[in-house]
C-alpha cells in the first residue's frame, strides 16, 4: 500500500512540472497521472511495458477544445501541416498511421463547429446559382 502511495505521489510530481510548461484540461491531468502512477508501478515491479493499440485513444483525441497529437501528446486546437512535419508525417499519413477516416478533419470539435456556421451564412452555393 505505502509503495502505491509513492508511486501517485511521485505521478503526481512529473504531472505538476507539466501542468506548469502547457495547458492542461481536467481529463488530460487525471488521464496522466494514472498512466503516469501505472507505468511507475509497472517499471518497479519489472514488468514490460505494452503497446496499447486500441482505438479509444483515437477517438478520445478529439476533444471539444483540443485535439491531441497521438505521436507526441501534446494539446492544439488544429493539427498544423507544420506541426505533423516535425513528426515526418503528412496529415493523409497521420490519418492512416492511426486509423482516422480521410474525411475527418484534424481539427477540434468547437472550431469545426464555428467553420461549419460560418460556411452556412456565406450560402456560397446560393451565390453560384445566381452566378450561372
Amino acid at each position: 500500500m505505502m509503495a502505491h502511495v509513492q508511486n501517485l505521489l511521485e505521478a503526481l510530481e512529473i504531472v505538476k512540472a507539466q501542468a506548469k510548461v502547457r495547458t492542461m484540461v481536467e481529463e488530460e491531468i487525471i488521464s496522466m497521472v494514472q498512466k503516469l502512477s501505472e507505468g511507475i508501478r509497472d517499471v518497479c515491479a519489472g514488468a514490460q511495458p505494452e503497446e496499447d493499440v486500441s482505438p479509444a485513444p483515437v477517438r478520445k483525441s478529439i476533444k471539444e477544445q483540443t485535439i491531441v497529437c497521438l505521436e507526441c501528446g501534446r494539446s492544439f486546437k488544429i493539427l498544423t501541416k507544420k506541426h505533423l512535419a516535425s513528426h515526418n508525417l503528412d496529415a493523409d499519413a497521420y490519418r492512416e498511421k492511426w486509423g482516422i477516416k480521410r474525411n475527418t478533419p484534424l481539427v477540434c470539435k468547437s472550431l469545426q463547429r464555428e467553420r461549419r456556421k460560418k460556411m452556412k451564412a456565406m450560402k456560397l452555393w446560393e451565390r453560384r446559382k445566381h452566378a450561372a
